[in-house]
């Protein structure tokens, strides 16, 4: 007889204040997840929704920080979705988990209750990285959870973009070298945008950005400083320490 048990791990986010159960292979929580979490501005009250949320991490951290939000995690695999589920549980955060294709139609988000113009703030992690650049996992969900088409961040801003109220933000992370393809993404709908390059690396192109739109903004596009994750010697710096274990939030994150 086959353990399933065996095959999940339970692991520290955020210090400590978050535990969360998660299969051995596959995709593995890690640390865009949490800067996902740490770009995100909510408040008490607002309806949440973490398109794509896999075991939970992103979502759950930011409810771990902004205690009252009423969340919801929307994810297509029925393992990943139990995993969130007992990860929400575990940690005492209420927290709806929806089995739910992002890429859906209307008609199948209002089902769940998330019909158009009915959420206060979206965040997501969607799937990155290019085929033909990127060598996919065997493990199917792992390549489903990692390897994009040319169609999906078109799909999943334009989820994102139906159900927001007017001036609803959205916050994604997404590769740096597809900045392109997150502005033309965002051009329909969104405005007021807010840019984080993330650094593996001083002197090395940025790896990652993080970037919030609000649904209907006007404001200029704004450039931050770019977030450095680790010294010379490849030490975590401690502002990115501080944001990992959850004692400090990303400017984007800020009023």
């Amino acid at each position: 007889m086959v353990d399933v048990l065996a095959d999940i791990t339970e692991d520290a986010f955020l210090g400590g204040q978050l535990r969360l159960k998660q299969k051995r292979s596959g995709h593995r929580a890690g640390h865009d997840a949490i800067l996902l979490a740490a770009a995100t501005e909510a408040h008490a009250g607002d309806r949440v929704v973490d398109l794509g949320a896999g075991i939970g991490t992103a979502g759950l951290a930011l409810a771990r920080r902004v205690a009252g939000v009423k969340l919801s995690l929307v994810e297509i695999d029925p393992e990943l979705a139990e995993l969130a589920r007992a990860n929400a549980a575990g940690n005492a955060i209420a927290a709806e988990v929806m089995m739910l294709d992002v890429t859906a139609d209307a008609q199948a988000f209002a089902a769940h209750e998330l019909g158009p113009d009915s959420v206060d703030v979206v965040l997501t992690n969607p799937p990155f990285n290019v085929s033909t650049r990127h060598r996919g996992s065997p493990d199917q969900m792992r390549h489903t959870a990692h390897v994009a088409t040319e169609e999906t961040l078109h799909a999943w801003v334009h989820a994102a973009r139906r159900i927001l109220r007017s001036n609803g933000a959205l916050t994604l992370i997404w590769r740096a070298d597809g900045i392109t393809e997150v502005l033309a993404a965002l051009s329909r709908g969104f405005g007021s945008l807010a840019i984080l390059p993330v650094h593996g690396e001083a002197g090395r192109p940025a790896i990652r950005v993080l970037v919030r739109a609000i649904k209907g903004g006007r404001a200029p596009t704004r450039l931050l400083p770019g977030l450095m994750l680790n010294e010379e010697s490849r030490v975590p710096k401690k502002e990115v320490r501080d944001i990992l274990e959850g004692r400090a939030v990303l400017p984007l994150a800020e009023p």
